[in-house]
């Protein structure tokens, strides 16, 4: 199962139009097709030599570019440009011309140092160049971007970041470090007052910065995949945070006070060291979405059974045995993941949670206790092939949901009585259904049936038996015929049997033919 979650930023390319010459509207069709021929030519690195209409949008990402099309200079009213995924090693100085490009995507290219012409975009306000190799000395240039609003500087080998862009960027809302080796973030960062999203994940921090505590505007961290062993107290005055990704880091403790963060609806604490969540953690009753997978916890963590909101409950391999009644309150649970642990029978708890769509038991101990399971009324696609472990599962009922299928593993569950699975999508069923001696009662209504087909499923359990036990012997026979077939194209080397036959008859030959080893040929001089 997937584990709790991907970076919110994603740094993934969210094409929109930003356009500040609302006149665009106001123009006829005809010049609204020639603006995106234009657009094509360019794509084709085919540019007209005399570009009149007015562009706002190129996309060149993965074009296998090694520079910047000039041409793309002399619109002076492009206001978004993707360049990302291309071979481009140097960024020209006639960037200066694009005076009011907006966004500016030039991220996994080869770019090497920043020109000091891209410091006079007095516009633009998203920058990406993640996935450089940059030169330290010319990111201070980005320092003069005084417009920007969103820099990401993904993986670009960073040991530190520039103290000149905290000093001077005061507009910035998002800032994405992750995958560098930043240790800690210079002090001066507390001047990016407007910062809203920081992404720091897969670097080498020791300790929750401090600074951090200071920008009372943040509503996301993300400081997973870190050597985080300590959150300091102050992250309380962190009242607008919504969203704290700790997972896999050297957490042993994580502070009580954090229960002040009233707005926090996502919180990840998997893969930590942690045995316990801080009491007043109940008070979090805005939260939606919890990992705390790879946790050695002491018992079942009750405070979230307060989360009334809770849709997605990540708790694999915690060491969990039962859950506690009051988890029936969490009706809203639509992801839940128990795998790993050491239940050694269903939670009844489960049966509770109208809402769920996703349920993870595997590798636990309880596959000898199951005797009943209700899963009717639900979206399932499909059984996992581990119900054939359930050996001691009587009832199955799963009726009115999407299945498409059964599993064939099913076909093992020796004890089963009664397999309700009406309402769905099947159209067929495995075709040893009828091994299963103790099965008495099989209902498929309102299933698109063919195999068997509805009329014979309509007669029951004794003509479903008789019409898969006849569809084994059919198919038996004519892989018998398929087999006599085959040899006899293959002894008289027809179709496309013809070369396997030379083959055959070159290797008997070659064999006729060969010396046997320890004996010289006669006649032959020592």
């Amino acid at each position: 199962m997937v584990e709790f979650h991907q970076s919110p930023d994603a740094n993934a390319v969210n094409v929109h139009f930003s356009r500040a010459d609302t006149t665009i509207l106001e123009k006829d069709s005809l010049q609204i097709l020639q603006e995106t021929q234009v657009t094509k030519d360019l794509e084709k690195d085919a540019l007209p030599v005399h570009v009149t209409d007015r562009i706002f949008f190129i996309d060149l990402a993965n074009k296998q570019q090694t520079t910047i099309p000039l041409q793309i200079f002399e619109l002076e009213d492009l206001e978004e440009l993707h360049l990302e995924k291309n071979l481009i090693e140097s960024i020209p100085g006639d960037i200066h011309h694009l005076k009011k490009v907006k966004v500016l995507y030039l991220n996994e290219n080869y770019i090497h140092d920043i020109c000091e012409e891209l410091g006079q975009l007095k516009y633009l306000q998203s920058l990406d160049l993640s996935s450089n190799p940059l030169s330290y000395s010319s990111l201070h240039i980005i320092s003069k971007l005084q417009a920007l609003c969103q820099l990401r500087l993904y993986d670009v080998n960073l040991d530190e970041f520039p103290v000149e862009i905290c000093k001077c960027l005061h507009h910035i809302e998002l800032l994405g470090l992750s995958g560098n080796n930043l240790r800690y973030l210079p002090k001066e960062i507390v001047n990016l007052r407007k910062l809203k999203e920081i992404y720091l994940q897969k670097n080498r921090f020791e300790s929750f910065p401090l600074e951090l505590c200071h920008l009372l505007n943040l509503e996301i961290i993300d400081l997973e995949q870190n050597l985080v062993s300590f959150v300091p107290e102050e992250i309380v005055s962190l009242t607008n945070l919504v969203k704290l990704f700790l997972a896999f880091n050297n957490l042993l403790s994580v502070p009580d006070k954090l229960h002040h963060c009233r707005r926090l609806t996502v919180l990840d604490l998997s893969n930590n060291l942690l045995r316990r969540l801080p009491p007043n953690f109940k008070q979090l009753t805005e939260m939606n979405e919890l990992g705390l997978s790879g946790n050695n916890l002491e018992k079942f963590p009750r405070q979230i059974c307060h989360w009334m909101s809770l849709c997605l409950v990540y708790l694999k391999n915690t060491g969990l045995q039962v859950l506690p009644s009051s988890f029936t309150r969490l009706t809203c649970i639509k992801i839940l993941d128990l795998s790993e642990n050491f239940f050694d029978e269903f939670p009844k708890e489960i049966c509770a949670m109208e809402n769920l769509e996703i349920l993870s038991l595997d590798d636990n101990q309880i596959c000898e206790n199951l005797k009943e399971l209700y899963l009717e009324n639900n979206c399932l696609e499909y059984l996992p092939p581990s119900i054939g472990l359930l050996s001691n599962l009587e009832i199955v009922d799963c009726h009115n949901n999407l299945l498409k299928e059964l599993p064939d593993s099913i076909c093992q569950v020796q004890g089963l009585q009664r397999l309700l699975v009406q309402n769905n999508q099947l159209f067929q069923l495995p075709e040893n259904l009828d091994s299963l001696q103790k099965l008495q009662l099989v209902l498929l209504d309102g299933n698109p049936m063919t195999d068997p087909p509805i009329e014979v499923c309509s007669q029951g359990n004794l003509a479903i038996w008789e019409y898969l036990r006849e569809k084994r012997h059919q198919k038996a026979k004519a892989t018998k015929i398929q087999a006599w077939w085959r040899g006899q194209m293959v002894r008289k080397g027809l179709g496309i049997f013809a070369e396997l036959q030379k083959l055959l008859k070159k290797g008997k030959k070659d064999k006729k033919g060969k010396e046997k080893p320890g004996k010289g040929a006669k006649g032959k001089k020592k």
